[in-house]
């Protein structure tokens, strides 16, 4: 993997640093692999070429004189599309935002280009960043470049997709139900999401909003999980409103070596039936990590009634992302809240009793998700990392019919909800943990998955640390063909 362009952004900041290459010269071939692939996977939506090019001209300045702006000094990168980018649209994907111009940076752009990036380009969203598949109207689809018939994955399939068929240098996107995991899981890639709220989203919200919701977090996507951790350290801190008191001391990862971690492997579970093919390279994983001289059992797990937690985090979730509905929708919602039955405990039913849900009833919802928290923190003091799937299958055929509730897709040989696999999303959003999603190899089918790490709270740099030394191990990125 000697390509300059699928190069992990720590090496490109080296090489731009020790004046291998220019600033200006990297960007260009990345901007020309964009016109020559990006047609036919349609990841990165709008472009600023000419302010790249200047901020660029800028950043070689500085190398000529000795500075450097920050880590990231020169590195060419994309961001999802509903961060906000001052003369850039953000619209979520909604096509009556398509005419959406910001006037101002998020606070996380804003410390990516304190860092030393050199933005250039946004990356495409679902409709309302509410899918794992990216498609919408404004932009339309994003294709997954391993196989252009399947997903990238979503929210953040944009971004995901850029970065392995190496048009950009890194990226970032948001999670709230896997949007950074899944599309890194599907294209082959590295995603962080961090414990909640170390990275403050103010700038990543639809107009008028200033508030974080529960669960949802940002976070980056790259090539390596070194890059995870820059780019974690660069936009992880207080949001300026609390910065007067509030610090940030992430500890440092539990431990540098491989065999001195205890991890627990989880590969399955009722709530969410896994592909076999898809198993079956985590358990390779496993085995791979007691080689490696780890601690590793597939029977230590936190004593939390999965079933219970998923119904939990389904509600939370919806209720989380109710301020985004449209009222037609919310009225839709309200009916159908009333119409189904107490027993009804399909996805649909718990949705709909999410997004109109009283906050008297949202309260000992939030009371059980501490005690689960509790009971996470109890087993992170005997293990260091939960290792489980990131979703269901590898990637999956683009489906754009009907509503996602009524989606479905193929886990060993039969038809599942797609929503299902939001388990393994909630697994540790719902109780604000930090995990990492990493390559893990391939199916059989040849098409890449990713091994998810869970880490205790506030503990982001063991899970980077351990996907780090775990890529050492097994086998990092690997880009996929036809993108030379």
């Amino acid at each position: 993997m000697s390509a300059i362009h699928y190069k992990s952004a720590s090496e490109l900041a080296a090489m731009i640093r020790n004046r291998e290459i220019g600033c200006l010269e990297l960007l260009d071939h990345y901007l020309g692999r964009v016109e020559q692939y990006n047609p036919a996977l349609n990841a990165i939506i709008w472009q600023d070429a000419d302010g790249a090019r200047a901020r660029a001209r800028a950043a070689d300045a500085a190398i000529a004189k000795g500075e450097t702006w920050g880590p990231l000094h020169g590195v060419p990168m994309t961001i999802k599309e509903s961060y906000d980018v001052a003369g850039s649209p953000t619209t979520w994907g909604i096509p009556e935002m398509k005419d959406s111009i910001a006037t101002a940076n998020a606070l996380s752009v804003d410390r990516m280009l304190a860092a030393g990036v050199v933005l250039f380009g946004k990356t495409n969203v679902p409709l309302n960043l509410a899918d794992w598949q990216s498609f919408n109207a404004i932009y339309g689809t994003t294709n997954n470049p391993w196989n252009t018939e399947l997903t990238p994955g979503g929210s953040s399939g944009g971004s995901a997709a850029a970065l392995a068929a190496g048009l950009t240098g890194i990226d970032a996107g948001s999670d709230i139900g896997a949007s950074i995991r899944n599309p890194a899981h599907y294209c082959g890639v590295f995603g962080l999401k961090p414990t909640y709220g170390i990275l403050p989203a103010r700038g990543h919200a639809l107009p008028g909003v200033v508030t974080s919701a529960d669960i949802a977090a940002i976070g980056p996507l790259a090539r390596s999980a070194e890059d995870l951790e820059l780019a974690l350290d660069a936009m992880a801190g207080p949001d300026p409103l609390e910065a007067a008191g509030w610090r940030l001391e992430l500890p440092a990862p539990r431990h540098t070596a491989l065999k001195d971690f205890k991890v627990a492997v989880k590969l399955d579970d009722p709530n969410s039936e896994v592909d076999g093919e898809y198993a079956d390279r985590l358990q390779a994983v496993a085995d791979a990590l007691a080689k490696a001289g780890a601690t590793v059992s597939d029977k230590a797990h936190p004593d939390i009634d999965t079933r219970r937690a998923h119904e939990v985090y389904v509600l939370m979730l919806r209720a989380a992302t109710s301020g985004r509905m449209e009222p037609a929708h919310y009225e839709r919602s309200l009916r159908l809240a009333e119409e189904l039955g107490p027993d009804d405990t399909s996805y649909l039913a718990r949705m709909s009793r999410g997004n109109t849900m009283r906050h008297r009833d949202w309260l000992p919802l939030n009371n059980e998700r501490t005690l689960m928290r509790q009971t996470w923190a109890a087993f992170f003091r005997d293990w260091d990392i939960l290792l489980c799937p990131a979703a269901a299958s590898a990637a999956w055929p683009h489906d754009q019919e009907g509503e996602r509730p009524d989606r479905t897709i193929e886990v060993n040989g039969h038809p599942v909800p797609t929503t299902d696999q939001l388990f393994w999303a909630g697994f540790s959003g719902l109780v604000y943990l930090p995990s990492t999603v990493g390559p893990a190899g391939f199916t059989a089918s040849g098409l890449p998955v990713g091994a998810q790490a869970i880490a205790a709270h506030l503990e982001d740099r063991t899970a980077i640390a351990f996907s780090r030394l775990l890529a050492q191990e097994i086998g990092g990125f690997v880009p996929p063909p036809g993108y030379d």
